[in-house]
C-alpha cells in the first residue's frame, strides 16, 4: 500500500486526509514482540541496536529468504524490509539483542557474501531553535522578515516565484492546512511510525516549508519560492513531543530519499544534520545524478552531514543584521562558506501562527527556495551549474571567508535582468 497522499483543494478534503493519514502507518509497522510504550502503543528500539543491510538487485523471493537465513543465523529480529526503488536493492533493519554489539554485528555481516552493504542505524537532529519574538495571527509581517530585504526577495519576485518547481522537505510532517501553506504543500507522506497522529502539529517541518514557500496571499509572510510546490516528507519526529527540536535516523531519512528521488521532485532540502552515513550518501550521489538539487543545513563538525558531501549545497546561518556568520565558520574545498539569513526568522508555525525561529535550519530553507527560483527560469539547470551560479553572485561577509547569497542576483544572472 502506498502511503503517498496528492492534496487538491475540494469539500471533505480534511476528512479524506485525517483517514488517508491513519493509514500511513502501515507502511512502518513492526513485527511481533516489540517494546512497548507507556500508552500500550508499539515502541522501536534504540538506535544503537539496529543495524540496517542492503541486498543487491535480485527477485524479493530471494530476498525474503536472505532475511529469514539471515535472521536465523545471526540471530537478529526483523524490524523493518522494503525496496529502494531508485537503487534497485532491497533494505532491512534488523534488531541487535540486548547484550550484543551492533558494531560486530556490522564487521560479521559485512563479510557474508549475502549482503550489498551493511551499516549501523545513525541518529540525525534539525537545526534549529526558537527565539523570542512576536507571534500572532495579524497580517501582514512581510515587514518583520528582514531576510525578505536582505536576500532582495521583493526584486527576485518580479522575474521568479518557483512556479511549479517540486520541493521535498525531508523534515517533520507541516501543518498543510495554514493559510499561508494549503496551497503550496501538494504531496504529503509519513515514513515515521504513528506520525500520523502529529503531522500536522509537528512545528519544525512547518517553519521550514513557510520559509521554502508561503504563499502571496495577502496573509502572513511571504516564502522566498511562494509559487512552488512543497512535498512535506516526514522522516523526524518531535523530541521531546510538541517540541521544536526533531530527531530522524538512516532508515526514515532513507525512506523519504528514495521517494523523492523516484517521484520527480527538483530540489531536496535537509535541515538537519548528523554523523556520516553511507546509505544516505548512496541515495544522494542517485539523487544529484538525476539532476535533482540537494540543500543541506551545516550544522559545525559533529553535525555537517549530507552539508558535506561532495555536490550538496552545505548552508551555515549569518546575523543579516550584524553583517556576519551567526557562529563560527571555515572555508571549505569548495570555496569560501556559503550563507544565508538563519537569525530572528520569522515562519510559519501550526494552527495559522507565525514566530521567530534561529539556526541553519532557515539557511538551507532559504536557498532552496533560491534553487526553485533559479530552476523556473532554466529547468535545464544541473545541480553543480546552480550551486555555481548561487556562489558567483553571493556577496562577501566579514570575515571574507564566508559569502552571503543573493537571490535577485543569482535569479538576474539566469534571466538577464537586473537588480537596484
Amino acid at each position: 500500500m502506498s502511503g503517498e497522499l496528492k492534496l487538491r483543494l475540494c469539500p471533505g478534503r480534511m476528512a479524506v486526509l485525517a483517514l488517508a493519514l491513519a493509514l500511513l502507518s502501515c507502511a512502518a509497522s513492526f513485527a511481533a514482540g516489540p517494546a512497548k510504550n507507556a500508552d500500550g502503543t508499539e515502541a522501536p528500539p534504540p538506535a544503537d541496536r539496529q543495524v540496517m543491510v542492503t541486498y543487491p538487485p535480485g527477485p524479493p523471493p530471494l530476498w525474503a529468504r536472505t532475511s529469514a537465513e539471515l535472521s536465523e543465523i545471526y540471530r537478529l529480529r526483523i524490524l523493518y524490509a522494503w525496496t529502494m526503488a531508485s537503487l534497485g536493492e532491497q533494505c532491512v533493519v534488523f534488531e541487535v539483542p540486548a547484550g550484543r554489539s551492533a558494531r560486530d554485528i556490522v564487521r560479521r555481516l559485512s563479510a557474508d557474501r549475502r549482503v550489498s552493504s551493511v551499516q549501523t542505524v545513525e541518529s540525525f537532529s534539525t537545526l534549529s531553535a526558537q527565539e523570542k519574538g512576536a507571534q500572532g495571527k495579524e497580517d501582514p509581517y512581510t515587514h518583520l522578515q528582514h531576510s525578505y530585504q536582505t536576500l532582495k526577495l521583493d526584486q527576485a519576485h518580479r522575474m521568479a516565484t518557483g512556479k511549479g518547481v517540486r520541493v521535498a522537505v525531508v523534515d517533520t510532517g507541516v501543518d498543510f492546512d495554514h493559510p499561508d501553506l494549503r496551497d503550496r504543500v501538494t504531496v504529503v507522506n509519513n515514513f515515521v511510525d504513528r506520525g500520523e497522529r502529529t503531522f500536522t502539529t509537528d512545528i519544525h517541518g512547518t517553519a521550514v516549508a513557510g520559509v521554502i514557500a508561503a504563499s502571496v496571499n495577502d496573509v502572513g509572510i511571504v516564502g522566498v519560492a511562494p509559487g512552488a510546490e512543497i512535498y512535506a516528507l516526514k522522516a523526524c519526529w518531535q523530541q521531546p513531543p510538541a517540541a521544536r527540536e526533531a530527531v530522524c535516523n538512516s532508515y526514515t531519512l532513507a525512506k523519504a530519499m528514495d521517494f523523492a528521488i523516484t517521484k520527480g521532485t527538483q530540489v531536496i532540502n535537509f535541515s538537519l544534520g548528523g554523523p556520516p552515513d553511507a546509505l544516505l550518501a548512496r541515495l544522494i550521489g542517485v539523487a544529484l545524478a538525476k539532476g535533482i538539487v540537494v540543500v543541506a543545513a551545516n550544522g559545525g563538525p559533529s553535525r555537517d552531514f549530507p552539508a558535506s558531501v561532495q555536490g550538496v549545497i552545505g548552508i551555515i546561518g549569518s546575523d543579516d543584521l550584524k553583517g556576519g556568520p551567526a557562529a563560527p565558520a571555515a572555508a571549505s574545498s569548495q570555496g569560501p562558506a556559503l550563507a544565508a539569513p538563519a537569525v530572528d526568522v520569522l515562519t510559519t508555525v501550526p494552527k495559522a501562527s507565525y514566530d521567530f525561529f534561529s539556526g541553519s535550519s532557515l539557511a538551507a530553507a532559504e536557498v532552496s527556495g533560491i534553487a526553485a527560483l533559479l530552476l523556473e527560469k532554466d529547468p535545464k539547470l544541473t545541480p553543480a551549474k546552480l550551486a555555481e551560479v548561487i556562489r558567483k553572485t553571493a556577496r562577501p561577509l566579514n570575515p571574507t571567508h564566508v559569502i552571503q547569497v543573493d537571490a535577485c542576483a543569482a535569479v538576474a544572472s539566469v534571466a538577464g535582468g537586473g537588480c537596484e
